[in-house]
């Protein structure tokens, strides 16, 4: 993260937003106030919170995958060691 947890408490991010994607929401609610919220301004801000959030999952996503794979050939080299 990019933002410290003092910054996120001062601009009021809620917890469930206090992601790997937290450090953009700032700029972007900023943004929102002082359009009053329409939805065809800020689409830069959101576009790039957007964005990150699909690339965090994606990077989950890797990740589990990953553990998932070595899960499975541990299993398979127990079941080999027990034949």
């Amino acid at each position: 993260m990019h933002i410290t947890q003092a910054e996120l408490q001062r601009e009021r991010i809620p917890l469930a937003f206090r992601d790997y994607c937290a450090h953009l929401l700032p700029e972007l609610n900023k943004c929102r106030r002082a359009n009053w919220y329409l939805p065809w301004h800020c689409e830069e801000e959101r576009v790039a919170w957007t964005k990150c959030q699909y690339d965090d999952y994606q990077r989950r996503m890797k990740i589990l995958d990953k553990r998932k794979k070595l899960q499975d050939q541990q299993q398979a080299a127990a079941l080999d060691a027990d034949l």
